[in-house]
């Protein structure tokens, strides 16, 4: 036994480790506390001087010499009905310098209940004793407000006084809060408790015509349009979204404000997040790029998609990835059973299990499997059956594929073609392939992959009961991999950030709106389209970059320089959604729309397609290349 194990400890000063060993917990300051039992004592007092207040008020300080007579032997019932009904009420259990509305409240209730009580007891000595009362009506009433006030306003003083004392010797911190509504309210009394810095609320902002000009506990209310003029005279250190579905452009327009104010904006997040429903200081977080980029929540049936897809059976392949994953969220939310999960990213994978399972989702199968492996993947199709399948998994990063174009091949392509043939193999009732804006007109080798990939399906679409459908999107924020993260990584290390020109430009669509459209289009579709979405406007990445680093608080080329490190290998200037010669059709949903592409369809059995997985398989770059051109003629390599 070690020399630690046989130390003797008193049982408040020891931890337990797995192993059984025992090692003093370090020491800990307490903060000191008045003792409960004082609390007590202090609000009984109080009572008895309220009460005494009472019948000085209800004689004009004149209290004749028979009402203290009849007074006397009815003050320990009085005394003893208070203090029980404070101690059942564990009115003495809360921390004074919290006291909240909730606290108020019950207090109010326990005295008016003793209040109450003395009223009973007062028309039954008055029956019982010829005419005799417990205590004047007058006096319990009187009574009752001098309590509530005294228990209420003292509480409220030692509130006071802590805060002062608590934000004394602390920098000031002003601030200004958009949305006077109730989560305006809650993180204004979030800042005032937190024990850290000093917060002063300057004042709210709020795009309410109707709240100008009131005030909320004390803070005056002013419309969204004089934010500037607040700003101004630079005295203001943070502004604090705390509406929680902004509007988007009044969200852009306010932060916007706070950039040329070089003021820090921050914002609240959804309530969802607080931990255990409470707010605190320490979730109030950055505003994102991804906040100003996305648009007006996307509005569909969800009555429709819970019909499309509850109780389905679902594959989806690179469910690990950004597109993948959130996919997998939003089917199991609208119902789907016994969903799987197929990645060869076995970490990741993993990490969406456990956020699966934290949730409480149990309908799921993760398996680790690559959909370039046929025999592995006709194991998957044989044991789950799956009904419905989204075809997330590729390569996407253009760089690494324009070197590797043997692996863009064997994933983009041989991976699309096994599993769609399985797909029509299994009788499968639906097949939506994820693509990409780079396949059109193609100048990478990942974008021509992508677009041979969709000439796939809608070959295989042809002739079969599988319904095949190909939804085409730009980039997503936030992504693995992407220009976002990038930048973010970039701008906290003290740059540079890296932009390749600086008059390329992105479309930019969220995540879980790039997903929801997805499956919009999945549960349309009867086979054969390419869905394309609207994007909104392109951005350009070098406003993009100086917006990132004035959000984190700095100036764009005097505390972070952009460097420009010209387009990399297979990339373009400007992206499209779809090629010159195409053109679309509307769908009901006004961001959906259908790409009539050109002729190019080929079979999964196609010569040239089979000679061109032939050629990646035995790493033959120069033909996979020429093989590709041939397949895309609109393919225009770079090497």
């Amino acid at each position: 036994m070690t020399r630690i194990a046989k130390m003797r400890l008193k049982p408040q000063d020891e931890c337990w480790l797995p192993t059984g060993l025992r090692i003093p917990s370090p020491a800990v300051p307490r903060t000191r506390y008045i003792p409960r039992w004082l609390i007590l004592v202090i609000d009984t007092t109080l009572c008895l001087l309220a009460l005494l207040a009472a019948y000085q008020l209800r004689f004009n300080f004149h209290v004749p010499e028979t009402e203290y007579q009849l007074l006397w032997p009815v003050l320990p019932i009085f005394i003893g009905v208070r203090l029980v009904s404070l101690w059942w009420a564990r009115i003495h259990m809360g921390l004074v310098k919290h006291t909240s509305t909730e606290d108020a409240r019950r207090i109010f209730l326990t005295v008016l209940g003793g209040s109450v009580l003395f009223g009973v007891l007062s028309i039954v000595r008055f029956f019982m004793l010829d005419g005799v009362y417990f205590l004047p009506r007058t006096v319990i009433i009187i009574d009752f407000m001098a309590t509530a006030m005294v228990l209420i306003t003292s509480r409220i003083a030692v509130k006071l006084l802590y805060l002062r004392a608590k934000g004394s010797g602390k920098d000031e911190v002003r601030v200004i809060l958009y949305g006077a509504g109730e989560a305006g309210l809650i993180t204004k009394r979030t800042l005032e408790r937190d024990g850290t810095r000093k917060y002063s609320v300057e004042a709210f902002v709020d795009d309410d015509p109707k709240k100008t000009g009131q005030r909320l506990e004390g803070v005056g209310i002013r419309p969204t349009n004089e934010l500037p003029a607040l700003l101004a005279d630079g005295d203001v250190d943070q502004v604090i979204i705390t509406i929680q579905q902004p509007d988007a452009e009044n969200r852009r327009r306010v932060v916007e404000h706070c950039m040329q104010a070089k003021t820090h904006v921050l914002s609240v997040p959804p309530v969802n997040d607080w931990i255990n429903g409470q707010l605190s200081s320490g979730q109030i977080r950055e505003v994102r790029i991804e906040d100003l980029l996305g648009r007006a929540p996307i509005k569909l049936d969800d009555a429709s998609l819970r019909g499309h897809f509850t109780g389905k059976r679902l594959l989806v392949t690179g469910a690990a990835g950004s597109i993948g994953s959130e996919i997998v969220r939003q089917v199991i939310e609208l119902g789907a059973d016994n969903t799987v999960l197929l990645d060869n990213a076995e970490s990741a994978l993993y990490d969406l299990q456990m956020e699966l399972v934290g949730k409480g989702i149990s309908r799921f199968h993760p398996v680790i499997a690559d959909v370039r492996d046929r025999t592995v993947m006709e194991h998957v199709f044989n044991t789950f059956k799956p009904e419905i399948i989204f075809h997330a998994a590729a390569y996407k990063h253009v760089p690494l594929m324009e070197a590797q174009p043997d692996q863009a091949v064997r994933t983009n392509v041989l991976g699309t073609r096994i599993v769609a043939e399985l797909a029509v193999a299994h009788g499968a009732l639906e097949f939506v392939l994820i693509s990409t804006d780079k396949a059109v007109n193609p100048t990478s080798v990942m974008g021509a992959s992508k677009r041979i990939a969709e000439q796939l399906i809608q070959g295989t679409a042809q002739g079969h009961r599988t319904r095949f459908i190909t939804t085409r999107f730009g980039n997503v924020l936030g992504s693995n991999g992407s220009v976002i993260p990038l930048f973010r990584k970039q701008i906290a290390e003290g740059g540079p950030v890296t932009v390749t020109d600086p008059e390329v430009t992105r479309f930019f669509m969220t995540i879980p709106e790039a997903c929801r459209l997805v499956l919009e289009a999945a549960s349309m579709g009867n086979g054969g389209e390419i869905y394309v979405f609207d994007m909104g406007q392109p951005v350009r990445i070098i406003d993009l970059a100086e917006k990132m680093i004035r959000l984190s608080g700095k100036e764009p080329g005097r505390d972070i320089v952009i460097e420009f490190t010209g387009l990399r290998p297979g990339e373009k200037k400007f992206e499209e959604l779809l090629a010159s010669q195409e053109g679309t059709m509307p769908t009901h949903h006004p961001r959906i729309l259908i790409g009539r592409t050109r002729g190019g369809s080929y079979s999964t059995q196609s010569d040239t397609v089979l000679e061109l997985i032939s050629a990646a398989e035995r790493s033959d770059t120069e033909a996979c290349l020429r093989l590709m051109k041939q397949l895309v003629p609109e393919y225009t390599a770079q090497q």
